[in-house]
C-alpha cells in the first residue's frame, strides 16, 4: 500500500522556541518525499523524525527568509554525503536563486548527487508531472517573492463490480478494459465511474490573497500558515499573515478535508486557541495543530 503523509519538523515562526524547531515539513506522496521550507536544524529533525535524505526527491522552498530556509546548507550537504542514487529537483522563487546558491554552497563538500534547479517565476505555474502527482506552484502576498505549493493526483477510474457483472466482464478481461477503454463492445464508461484525485496544498508566509484561495480548492489536507490569533489580525497583515480564523475560513469555503495549522508565532503559550478560533470561524472538518515530529496521514479517499 502507498504512504501518503506529512511529516512535521517544525513549526515555529522567525525564532525555534525550546519546544518547536525552525520550520521544516516532508510529504510522503507513493514512495517519493518533498521537503518544503526546511529551516535551521532541519537535519536533526528529519533524524529525530525517522526521514532519511534517501527519502527525499523533490525540495520546495516558498520564500528567503531564514525561518523557511537556512536548513537548506545541510540538507543538500547530506544528500551528497549520503549518495542519494536518484536525482534531486529544488523550486524556489526565481528571484531568490542568489540566495540558494549561497546556501547551497555555503561551505566545502564533494558532490555527489545530481541536484537540478527549478526556479519558480511569475504568477507560478505547473512545476513538474510524475505518474501520481502533478506539482503546481501560485504566487502569495509577503514582504518578500513567496510561492505556495499544490500537489494534485490526476483523476482516475473505479471499476464497479455489480455493472461488470451485468455485463459479463470478469477476470482478465476487467484489465483489458482498463487498459483498452472497451471489450466485447462494453466501454469503461459503463462499468466504471470516476475517481477523483487527492490533492494537497502548502501554503506558508502570505495575506489574504487569490493565491491563496486557488492553492486550496477542494484540498484533502491543506498546510497553512496561522502565525497569529484573530485578536493580532492587524499585526498579521502588516507582517504578511494569516490568523487561524482567517486560515479556517480559507479552509471552509474551499472545502478542505483536513486542515493543518503550524508556523506559530512565539508570543502565543498555548496552542489551544489556534483549535478554538479555526472551530469559531466555522471549520467542521479534520483539523490538526501541528507538533514538531508528528506525522499526518492524507485522508482516505471518500
Amino acid at each position: 500500500m502507498s504512504v501518503r503523509e506529512l511529516v512535521v519538523l517544525g513549526t515555529a515562526s522567525q525564532v525555534p522556541t525550546r519546544h518547536r524547531n525552525h520550520n521544516g515539513y516532508v510529504l510522503l506522496w507513493d514512495g517519493e518525499g518533498i521537503l518544503f521550507d526546511p529551516g535551521e536544524g532541519t537535519q536533526r529533525q528529519m533524524l529525530r523524525a525517522g526521514v532519511a535524505a534517501h527519502d527525499l526527491n523533490r525540495i520546495c522552498v516558498t520564500h528567503f527568509h531564514g525561518d523557511h530556509s537556512l536548513g537548506v546548507a545541510g540538507v543538500v550537504q547530506r544528500i551528497n554525503l549520503d549518495r542519494v542514487p536518484h536525482p534531486v529537483t529544488a523550486h524556489y522563487p526565481a528571484s531568490g536563486r542568489r540566495f540558494f546558491e549561497r546556501l547551497r554552497y555555503a561551505t566545502a563538500y564533494k558532490e555527489t548527487v545530481k541536484l537540478t534547479e527549478e526556479p519558480v517565476a511569475g504568477t507560478g505555474a505547473v512545476l513538474a508531472r510524475t505518474g501520481s502527482y502533478v506539482l503546481e506552484a501560485r504566487r502569495l502576498s509577503h514582504p518578500v517573492e513567496s510561492y505556495g505549493y499544490r500537489l494534485v493526483e490526476p483523476d482516475g477510474r473505479r471499476m464497479l463490480p455489480e455493472r461488470l457483472a451485468e455485463r459479463g466482464v470478469s477476470g482478465p478481461d476487467v484489465g483489458r478494459l482498463q487498459r483498452e477503454g472497451s471489450v466485447g463492445g462494453v466501454t469503461l464508461d459503463e462499468v466504471s465511474e470516476v475517481r477523483r484525485g487527492q490533492r494537497f496544498a502548502f501554503v506558508m508566509d502570505t495575506r489574504l490573497c487569490a493565491g491563496v484561495h486557488e492553492l486550496a480548492e477542494g484540498c484533502d489536507m491543506l498546510v497553512i500558515e496561522s502565525t497569529f490569533v484573530d485578536e493580532d489580525e492587524t499585526l498579521a497583515g502588516e507582517h504578511g499573515h494569516l490568523t487561524a480564523g482567517q486560515a479556517a475560513r480559507v479552509a471552509v469555503e474551499a472545502g478542505v478535508r483536513h486542515l493543518v495549522l503550524t508556523h506559530f508565532s512565539q508570543r502565543y503559550d498555548d496552542p489551544a486557541v489556534f483549535e478554538r478560533q479555526a472551530r469559531a470561524a466555522g471549520f467542521e472538518g479534520e483539523l490538526t495543530v501541528a507538533r514538531d515530529l508528528m506525522r499526518v496521514p492524507v485522508p482516505k479517499r471518500r
